[in-house]
């Protein structure tokens, strides 16, 4: 789907999270970025993805890295969905769709015969420099934190 990868720059992006906080890739100057796209806060696979994310949060820290989630859900939806799960990181409510159409995340999807346009679960490991390092299409909700800190 997305026609980013591994050496490519990471796309500038600027967004709110779930409080209002602005988030911009230059914040993240430094360090390692994960960011993972999500279709809809409070799903069963969304959940799953994030709380495995949530759970092995410390491991993450000790290795450099800093995350957000981003979905196209409102700022309400995702400080419910943080604070419900007692998320960590900054989830980025980006309804208008620029960070997700940025990274190259939405198009057509199939689902139960439908098909319909939709934000394809994709995370993006970015290296310290803005550089992307890694981009996982083949996301294990379960099992996510095992792909990205291999």
């Amino acid at each position: 789907m997305t026609s980013l990868k591994k050496g490519d720059h990471a796309p500038n992006f600027s967004a709110a999270d779930q409080d209002g906080n602005i988030h911009s890739l230059k914040d993240y100057n430094g360090k390692k970025l994960v960011v993972f796209f999500y279709p809809k806060a409070s799903t069963p696979g969304c959940t799953a993805e994030a709380c495995d994310l949530r759970d092995n949060y410390t491991r993450f820290q000790a290795a450099n890295y800093a995350l957000l989630g981003v979905s196209a859900d409102s700022g309400k939806a995702q400080s419910n969905f943080k604070n419900k799960y007692e998320l960590p990181f900054p989830l980025l409510a980006d309804e208008d769709k620029c960070v997700i159409q940025a990274f190259g995340v939405w198009g057509p999807k199939k689902f139960m015969g439908k098909e319909y346009d939709g934000i394809h679960r994709t995370t993006f490991v970015i290296d310290e420099n803005g550089i992307i390092d890694e981009v996982i299409t083949d996301v294990k909700t379960k099992d996510h934190a095992a792909q990205i800190l291999k």
